[in-house]
């Protein structure tokens, strides 16, 4: 099957050096992995803005956000036989791993959905997510704005969740699936009088990082999960697999853009179709991706071969999708749904 994105030409939209650090002390390494969302007639994105240190020679710094939410500085020699630098993500100190960037969410507005221009940052807080905030899927569920991301510590990797109506004022809920998960989508509307959420946990000894499914009686609390597509030898999605943006309602299902990888680490996106009553149950899935990183800004960056989305804006039958390319840049792509309906099986 031939990849059906239609790219944007302007491609990438955001770019590290178009982006300015949170403070002084930081350089801005990647822009990635966008949740989108309409407010006040304008298209808005919130970026994970992942950003390190400025290195000295003979050391390596990584940045942890303490208890207060402000920034600290870890210091360790390069030479230390305590440290593996080896993964360019993370670096494990004796027994401890540490990412070596720290993310945080930054807000983009555009008038075009091309031209975005920067309004605002939400920063990790508290132990649970010192080591930063990533990929937040942006869910509008009637007047409320439901934002679930994936909080990072030295306790794992999380599900965090914030709330807001006016963009302004956020509340803040906790966590509200333990480690190892992430990649948590809220459905944009209920389903019998519950809410629903697709999440990925994480499980590398018995079973494998698949899509399940939650439902919960007020957003908040979520139970009665149920695993709904698991990875497939020799495919696109054969080391792991999980949910982009919230599902799409269509007459014919709730259709999912989801990303999957291979071994080599590889990611390209892949769709579900989910039944409109009862989402545990996959009507479809496509054998082949619909999106794989062709163009050289997702196939060079800071982690190649990737397409990731976590962001769309539907008009009629166009999903118009936000993704993270090579784990550096946000590009735009565009696509038909009843093109993607079609090449289900």
């Amino acid at each position: 099957m031939k990849d059906l994105a239609i790219r944007h030409s302007n491609n990438p939209i955001l770019s590290p050096e178009n982006v300015s650090p949170s403070s002084a002390e930081m350089v801005v390494e990647c822009v990635l992995n966008p949740g989108v969302f309409i407010f006040n007639n304008k298209i808005w994105l919130l970026v994970r803005v992942a950003e390190r240190t400025v290195q000295n020679t003979g050391e390596v710094t990584v940045p942890i956000y303490n208890e207060e939410g402000g920034l600290k500085m870890l210091k360790f020699k390069s030479n230390d036989l305590k440290l593996n630098k080896e993964d360019p993500r993370v670096i494990n100190y004796n027994g401890t791993d540490y990412l070596t960037t720290i993310s945080h969410l930054r807000l983009f507005y555009s008038e075009d959905g091309s031209t975005f221009h920067e309004s605002g940052n939400l920063f990790g807080a508290g132990k649970y997510e010192s080591y930063g905030i990533e990929d937040c899927r942006v869910s509008q569920i009637e007047n409320t704005y439901y934002l679930s991301y994936t909080a990072v510590s030295s306790h794992g990797v999380s599900v965090g969740l914030q709330t807001t109506t006016n963009w302004t004022d956020f509340k803040r809920h906790g966590l509200i699936l333990p480690p190892h998960n992430k990649d948590c989508a809220l459905f944009t509307s209920k389903i019998h009088g519950k809410y629903y959420a697709l999440h990925r946990p994480s499980s590398p000894e018995i079973g494998g990082n698949y899509l399940w499914l939650a439902e919960s009686p007020d957003g908040l609390h979520w139970g009665n999960h149920k695993c709904i597509a698991k990875t497939r030898q020799g495919k696109f999605d054969s080391k792991r697999l999980g949910a982009g943006a919230s599902p799409i309602k269509t007459p014919h299902g709730w259709l999912e853009i989801y990303h999957g990888a291979t071994e080599t680490n590889r990611y390209c996106l892949g769709a579900l179709l989910l039944d409109l009553n009862d989402p545990s149950i996959v009507i479809a899935r496509s054998e082949e991706p619909i999106m794989e990183p062709l163009e050289l800004y997702e196939k060079e960056g800071f982690l190649g071969n990737v397409v990731f989305t976590n962001g769309h804006i539907v008009k009629d039958d166009e999903i118009i999708i936000y993704y993270g390319a090579s784990d550096q840049y946000v590009c735009q792509a565009k696509f038909s749904i009843n093109d993607i309906l079609k090449h289900l099986t």
